[in-house]
């Protein structure tokens, strides 16, 4: 008898919960566990965990997510940012390093978004961005000017061009000769030229009589023809608005003809024996190692010399917005702008003895006294830029983020509006389920991107960036709740039917209790899903907007503006990265939160999986 009581309790045990969770394999369960711990909540989402199609779409969309969001923290955007050197530049980390054939480097000169040297075996490289055009490409030497290597002791790079000077004082070019650039002019036949310069579609040269010649399009470039110092130049160099040069006799001298802060030399009571520049400065080094600094004001940090290297100097060069200097000791310093890591001295040339310098723009190669070679700054964009020269991949994360919001706000007030409108319509009924309705529907059948877009244009003019930015939020949720409320009244018609509704009436609840507490919560699957493709169909219309150009304004970036600013047939055959990344980046999003959207509603209702 207590053997059998034994044994019949056994049977009715019921069996330990197992530990561990999978994401894609139900665990098999005793019934008994099934009914007394399976609750709606954790069907729902163990249905929608074994959805292979939404949790890749869920992890895909959440990566993305994370990464618009925390990217920006990393990555912030300058909307002040304008730099026409780098403008429309292909994506890739090509610019910085050096070919692998380049040994003993004799000359060597950086461009814009491409390098050139020749070494000592007259063996001319090109590396780097070389594509100035459809037709143009550095990479493309001319016979003439590799027949003349061995002879070349001098290569300068532009914006779009390089000029070599052969030992014998000729001059050749190649690159951009739109406007003559990359052609020596015939004034300089027969006459010997010793140094050679390059600026923004400008070229210079300096002959062994300290004449000056300039050639290219001097209508952007101050440089005055027949100047007073020809016969008395040593060096000459110049920057993308005017030159200035050092005479025999060590002094500076401006070659142009306007007056700017680029024309106001300061007094300088000693012999100069360096000179360079940046965009927007000259710097001279005087005999005794001072330096002496002219120029316009500017927010890019050349100004910012480091105090302990005053009377140290030995060798100046310029780049675009920033200097290093050689020191006496033979150890170099870099101060001024580093937007693009041009300042990033490699922790191991820190305080080492260096012997040539070859910089220009954002990148620098320095050679040292053992004769191995570093080469540091800007290697390169990962998505390219656009046309202004700003990063693709630094708007996409900040676009994303706007673009993101933009939706989840628009959403938000949507659903806000489409449930109470909903929930009233279809629990009160009568007269005021009629004049709802009759609203929703003169709001549903207004033509959404006309509507908004003539609103935007008439309201928008006068409105700041960030408040534009508000109205298209505002826009978008009053005008996208019409589907929504129909789903919630359907649903709210059929569950006021419900016994516990009635027995809740029949108690006396207060009916916006009984909307707010009893029924609406059973139509939260309906607003979860509609919420979830609503997301995807807002970021589309604010796309849409952005697209025709009545979304958020420049220099704002979203996903919507970014394909915008590539609206054009020479810029979708040549610079595809412009519109390619920002269309699967957003391709990408709305399908994963239209599978996200999908797999909720399998979950919540498993009969729509049948149809």
């Amino acid at each position: 008898m207590e053997k059998d009581k034994k044994d019949l309790k056994e049977t009715n045990q019921i069996p330990p919960k197992k530990k561990g969770f999978s994401l894609f394999k139900k665990k098999k369960k005793d019934v008994m566990v099934e009914d007394d711990i399976q609750t709606p909540f954790r069907t729902i989402l163990n249905v929608f965990l074994s959805n292979k199609v939404a949790m890749t779409a869920f992890f895909i969309f959440f990566g993305i997510f994370l990464l618009v969001l925390i990217g920006p923290l990393f990555n912030p955007l300058d909307l002040s940012y304008v730099e026409t050197t780098q403008a429309n530049i292909a994506p890739g980390f090509d610019i910085l390093p050096l070919p692998n054939g380049l040994k003993n480097i004799k000359t060597l000169s950086v461009g814009s978004t491409f390098s050139a040297a020749v070494d000592e075996n007259g063996k001319i490289f090109v590396w780097g961005k070389t594509n100035i055009s459809k037709k143009v490409d550095i990479r493309k030497i001319p016979k003439e000017v590799k027949k003349a290597g061995k002879n070349i002791i001098k290569v300068a790079c532009g914006t779009d061009h390089v000029i070599a000077l052969t030992d014998d004082g000729k001059v050749l070019g190649w690159g951009n000769n739109r406007l003559q650039q990359a052609k020596a002019p015939a004034e300089l036949l027969g006459t010997k030229i010793v140094d050679i310069a390059a600026s923004d579609q400008v070229s210079y040269a300096l002959d062994e009589d300290g004449d000056t010649y300039a050639w290219g399009n001097m209508g952007v470039n101050d440089y005055k023809e027949g100047h007073e110092y020809k016969g008395n130049i040593a060096k000459i160099v110049p920057n993308p608005n005017t030159a200035c040069a050092i005479t025999k006799d060590g002094k500076v001298v401006h070659l142009g003809a306007q007056e700017s802060g680029l024309s106001k030399i300061p007094e300088i009571n000693e012999k100069v024996v360096d000179l360079a520049s940046s965009y927007n400065t000259f710097v001279a080094v005087g005999e005794s190692g001072k330096m002496y600094m002219w120029g316009n004001p500017t927010t890019t940090g050349e100004w910012d010399v480091p105090e302990d290297i005053e009377g140290k100097v030995k060798n100046i060069y310029g780049q675009r917005y920033s200097y290093l200097a050689k020191l006496n000791d033979d150890t170099i310093v870099e101060w001024g702008s580093n937007s693009l890591g041009q300042l990033n001295v490699p922790q191991e040339l820190r305080g080492k003895k260096v012997d040539k310098v070859y910089t220009g723009f954002y990148q620098t190669h320095v050679v040292d006294q053992s004769g191995k070679v570093y080469s540091y700054g800007h290697k390169g964009y990962l998505l390219g830029t656009d046309d202004l020269g700003r990063d693709i991949w630094n708007r996409i994360l900040n676009g994303g983020r706007k673009s993101m919001t933009i939706g989840a706000i628009a959403v938000i007030i949507s659903t806000i509006i489409g449930v109470i409108v909903g929930g009233i319509s279809g629990f009160v009924g009568g007269w005021v389920d009629n004049v709802l309705q009759r609203v929703a529907e003169m709001i549903g059948s207004l033509p959404f991107l006309p509507f908004a877009m003539i609103l935007s244009a008439l309201v928008g003019q006068t409105m700041t960036a960030d408040q534009k930015i508000f109205m298209i939020m505002i826009i978008l949720g009053l005008l996208s709740w019409t589907g929504l409320q129909r789903l919630v009244r359907a649903q709210v018609l059929s569950i006021r039917e419900q016994e516990y509704v009635v027995a809740a009436r029949s108690l006396g609840i207060k009916e916006k209790n009984i909307i707010f507490k009893h029924i609406l919560p059973n139509t939260i699957s309906i607003i979860i899903v509609n919420a979830t493709l609503s997301f995807a169909s807002s970021m589309l219309t604010e796309a849409s907007l952005s697209f025709l150009g009545f979304g958020v304004p420049a220099p704002y970036p979203t996903w919507g503006n970014m394909l915008n600013g590539a609206n054009n047939s020479i810029i979708i055959q040549r610079y595809w990265w412009r519109w390619v990344f920002p269309s699967i980046i957003l391709g990408v999003c709305v399908i994963c939160i239209n599978l996200i959207g999908d797999g909720l509603r399998d979950a919540i209702d498993p009969r729509s999986a049948e149809r």
